[in-house]
C-alpha cells in the first residue's frame, strides 16, 4: 500500500509540475508566434511602400532603370517568402532572411543613386517616402530585436529542467533566432 502510495504521488507531482510547464510553453510559443508576426507586417509595411516610391522616383527623374527593375524584383521575391509561425525553424527563418536582404541591399542602391539626382532629393514625395522607408526599417529592427528576446525565453524554457521532459512529452521544439548576414559586421561604403 505505501508503495502505491509513493507511486500515485510521484505522478500527482510530476503532472502538476508538468501542466504548469506546459500551459508557460504554451504561452511563450503563442507570444513567439505573436512577434514573428510583428516581423512579417513590418517587412509587409516595407513591402507597399515600395511601389510608392519607384512610382515617385519614375516620376521626378530619368532613372537608371536597372536599379528599379532590382528593387521591384527583389521586392517580389521578398513578399513571395513566407514562413508558417508553426514552423519557425532555423531554416525557414534563414530563406526569409535572405530574402529580405536582398531587397535590403536593392533599397540600398536605389537611396545611394538618389543622391545623384538633384531633382529627385529635393522632391517632397520623394523625401517623405525616403523618411517612411527609413522608420521602417527601424521598425523592423525592434521587431526582430522583440522576435529574437521571445524566441529567447521560449528555448530556455524548453532546456530547463523539468520543462525539457515536458517539452519532449507533448512536442515543443525550439524555434530559429534571427542572425545578422554573413557581410554584416563589414560597415557599408559610402561614397560622395
Amino acid at each position: 500500500m505505501k508503495k502505491l502510495f509513493s507511486a500515485i504521488l510521484f505522478i500527482t507531482v510530476a503532472m502538476s509540475f508538468s501542466s504548469c510547464g506546459y500551459n508557460s510553453m504554451v504561452k511563450l510559443d503563442e507570444d513567439t508566434k505573436a512577434k514573428w508576426g510583428a516581423v512579417q507586417s513590418q517587412y509587409q509595411r516595407r513591402a507597399d511602400l515600395i511601389p510608392n516610391l519607384v512610382a515617385t522616383v519614375k516620376g521626378v527623374a530619368n532613372f537608371e532603370k536597372s536599379t528599379l527593375i532590382e528593387v521591384t524584383e527583389a521586392r517580389a521575391k521578398a513578399t513571395s517568402i513566407q514562413v508558417d509561425p508553426d514552423k519557425l525553424t532555423p531554416e525557414n527563418v534563414q530563406k526569409f532572411q535572405q530574402a529580405q536582404g536582398q531587397l535590403s541591399t536593392a533599397l540600398g542602391r536605389l537611396l545611394v543613386a538618389s543622391e545623384n539626382y538633384p531633382t529627385l532629393r529635393a522632391n517632397d514625395n520623394f523625401t517623405a517616402l525616403q523618411g517612411q522607408l527609413e522608420g521602417t526599417e527601424n521598425r523592423i529592427s525592434v521587431a526582430r530585436m522583440d522576435f529574437n528576446t521571445s524566441v529567447q525565453a521560449y528555448n530556455s524554457k524548453l532546456r530547463t529542467f523539468p520543462n525539457n521532459l515536458t517539452a519532449k512529452m507533448f512536442g515543443f521544439t525550439p524555434k530559429g533566432y534571427f542572425e545578422a548576414e554573413a557581410n554584416a559586421q563589414s560597415a557599408p561604403k559610402v561614397q560622395f
